[in-house]
């Protein structure tokens, strides 16, 4: 039997750092306009979920389909569920997106998928092989999660830390000694499994690092990965989109 498959972008229009985020304009086009086409170019199942009318017509200007949700979610996650029962999907994934990658790659959303190849597979997400030359200062970054995996590709353990832990050399020098990981922000699960994550409440290693999916991993849930090697920026600040109109104007030239 063939999969179904459902992207949902997750859009606020209220944000601590750059409130307007998903309206903003990248390239002479508002960036959940953009998302929303580099999503659609894998997936023919695409919807917006937020809590704006203003979200909602910028997607419907480019004739894309978008919901209203609650305002009051405490995560992207729960934002994608309640979107998922009020588009009335019958998808048997759900694919989260956030709303702020306007870079992001069909080729990373059909890895996703390819790991519900796997029947057992109950969430996936992607990572990344971080890159030495980039150094450890980059690597120590907070703001960048670190995770590890078993022999098959699950993920062990996310951390804003630096996991592994490389002993007998100076810190500074353990970006040559060990493969590291860095996760890539985008979730798929399964959509029985979805509905099954927005009841569990927060757990005591997601309140200590601040990572959602600690909550899954802490409760028995086993999360997929699949490395991707495309380059991906993220936009949280207004200084984030300036440096991706650069990187717009190189790949355009």
């Amino acid at each position: 039997m063939n999969m179904r498959f459902i992207g949902i972008i997750p859009a606020r229009y209220g944000s601590s750092r750059f409130p307007g985020k998903p309206l903003a304009t990248l390239g002479g086009m508002k960036m959940i306009q953009r998302v929303y086409r580099q999503v659609s170019k894998a997936l023919d199942e695409v919807v917006v979920a937020t809590d704006d009318e203003r979200i909602v017509e910028a997607v419907e200007e480019i004739h894309g389909k978008a919901v209203m949700t609650s305002s009051t979610h405490r995560s992207g996650t729960d934002r994608c569920y309640e979107a998922y029962k009020n588009v009335g999907s019958n998808a048997d994934v759900v694919i989260n997106i956030q709303g702020d990658e306007p870079f992001i790659d069909p080729a990373q959303i059909e890895a996703l998928r390819a790991c519900f190849d796997k029947p057992e597979t109950q969430i996936a997400t992607l990572v990344r092989r971080f890159d030495p030359a980039r150094g450890f200062d980059a690597l120590f970054d907070a703001n960048t999660p670190k995770v590890v995996l078993d022999n098959n590709g699950r993920a062990l353990y996310f951390s804003r830390s630096i996991i592994p832990y490389v002993r007998d050399f100076k810190y500074t020098e353990w970006v040559n000694k060990a493969t590291f990981y860095t996760h890539v922000g985008i979730y798929a699960y399964r959509a029985e499994v979805l509905a099954q994550l927005v009841k569990m409440d927060r757990s005591p290693l997601e309140i200590a690092e601040s990572l959602e999916q600690l909550r899954w991993l802490q409760a028995g849930y086993h999360i997929q990965t699949a490395v991707t090697d495309c380059p991906t920026i993220g936009i949280d600040t207004p200084e984030d989109l300036a440096r991706a109109e650069e990187y717009l104007k190189s790949i355009e030239q």
